[in-house]
């Protein structure tokens, strides 16, 4: 049986590019997946491989059984199939084919599709123009919903507003009942107390109240010094409970911020924005139940910076997927609130690069250190629950700090420390190789617990600009360290 997984194919005016190594291997889902992917990327595993000018390869791989594997890929999308068992996207033999591909020996030659591969992509395009024209025609209000529809969408929305203010209220009773018992006490009731604290939370339809309770339940544990952090995750979940119930009170765009925050379903609905994105990081975060992957984009033109949030349920991968340092010329409708976060809409034509090197020469515009700090704060003013901003330092030197490592400027006036989880990944040695000693520009999120850096260049680009739009200036570059796994781009 086939799998089909991926994004929206396009129309494909001219042939499409071939992907780079690093690219391709920018989209396996975890390590393991890059390592199977490299061993199947040689010609002996393949026959009846092929590629065209709309952007599709195809090819057969040995397996196990009496009969090859059949793969297709879709690279305007990107999209894949295979008719192997495996639940990732893109599979090994996705990757093996597109490194194959890349490779560029003459292996996978072009041609016309096989009538396997030709059945799957005129399929799925069928059904990529079904879906186009139904959005256009929800656009233009044919197929707005009705006065009837209207009024049980409020019905729905106000009843899951009162359980939400009842959890709300009943969580506040019990943050109140913590504080009166002590919080150096916390780690002596374990983890059940919270984790049915969070459960009531899933009861009231506050999923985004269920995680922070979940993740309150861990910090006991956590080392010394814990009560502090303890007190100030209920501070500020206390502040979350307080916006909630007195949300009517809020400005529009704090309102929207605390809607999303306490897990509320909320629509990408400002005005689409064309740009030419950069693809800058792409990066998974599991969490046991779900995995979330982070796909920073920065508009060319608006000097805008983008997040996408693509999600799969445990043991599949998320759906979108975009590889690093190629430019989407395509539209981006914004969510509410004050965060950066946005849908990716129709795409004008398939992803590009320039020719030959996967990222632009020239880094988007960035700051200092001090100014990364001031963005960072700015943000919080209109989200205290941020955990992060994306911001791109210029001119920085990865030096050695006590117990870790710090981006300084380049006079050495001020510094960052990076994170922990920058400490832990091996993307810290290229990005120290990359310096050399000299400054560099990286691209990054900057949060409570440091920077962590996903992409960097050295000093041979200039760039200027504001920070307006979705957010401040972002870059990609020469180093990727998303996701744990280093790879140059």
């Amino acid at each position: 049986m086939l799998l089909s997984h991926g994004g929206e194919p396009l129309p494909a005016t001219e042939s499409v590019a071939r992907w780079t190594v690093e690219q391709v291997l920018s989209l396996a889902p975890d390590d393991a997946s890059r390592k199977a992917g490299n061993k199947l990327a040689t010609a002996g595993h393949w026959s009846g491989t092929g590629f065209d000018g709309s952007g599709a390869v195809w090819g057969l791989c040995k397996g196990s059984g009496s009969k090859p594997y059949q793969t297709v890929v879709d690279t305007t999308g990107p999209a894949y199939t295979c008719s192997c068992p495996s639940r990732k996207f893109p599979c090994k033999h996705a990757l093996g084919l597109l490194l194959l591909r890349a490779s560029g020996d003459g292996s996978v030659p072009q041609g016309e599709p096989a009538d396997w591969a030709a059945q799957w992509l005129t399929a799925r395009r069928g059904r990529a123009e079904a879906k186009q024209a139904k959005q256009e025609a929800a656009a233009s209000g044919e197929a707005a919903p009705g006065p009837a529809g209207d009024a049980a969408a409020r019905k729905r929305a106000e009843r899951r507003a009162e359980r939400v203010t009842a959890g709300a209220l009943e969580l506040e009773q019990r943050l109140t009942d913590l504080l009166r018992g002590g919080l150096a006490t916390a780690d002596r009731a374990g983890y059940a107390l919270w984790e049915e604290t969070a459960a009531r939370m899933v009861d009231a339809q506050a999923p985004g109240l269920a995680g922070r309770v979940r993740e309150l339940g861990v910090i006991p544990g956590s080392g010394p010094g814990w009560p502090v952090r303890l007190l100030e995750e209920c501070g500020l979940l206390h502040l979350l409970d307080t916006a909630w119930l007195g949300r009517e009170r809020l400005p529009d765009p704090l309102a929207a911020t605390v809607r999303t925050r306490v897990g509320l379903p909320v629509s990408a609905e400002g005005p689409p924005v064309r740009d030419r994105w950069l693809v800058l990081a792409q990066y998974d975060t599991p969490d046991g139940r779900l995995t979330t992957r982070r796909i920073w984009l920065y508009g060319r033109e608006s000097g805008r910076t983008a997040l996408l949030l693509s999600f799969g349920a445990m043991g599949r991968a998320p759906e979108l997927a975009l590889p690093v340092g190629v430019t989407i010329d395509a539209e981006l409708t914004p969510y509410p609130g004050g965060g950066l976060r946005a849908d990716l809409g129709r795409q004008f034509a398939p992803p590009a690069a320039a020719p030959g090197t996967p990222v632009p020469d020239t880094p988007p515009p960035g700051g200092s250190t001090a100014a990364a700090l001031a963005a960072y704060g700015e943000a919080l003013r209109g989200d205290p629950w941020l955990d992060a901003w994306p911001v791109t330092l210029r001119d920085v030197i990865p030096v050695p700090s006590e117990g870790g490592w710090q981006l300084a400027d380049e006079e050495g006036a001020s510094a960052l420390p990076l994170s922990s989880a920058a400490l832990s990944r091996p993307g810290l040695w290229k990005l120290v190789a990359l310096s050399g000693g000299g400054p560099v520009t990286v691209f990054g999120e900057l949060g409570h617990r440091g920077f962590d850096p996903f992409a960097a260049w050295d000093t041979g680009g200039t760039g200027g600009g504001d920070s307006s739009g979705f957010g401040a200036g972002a870059g990609s570059g020469a180093a990727e360290v998303a996701d744990g796994a280093v790879r140059l781009i």
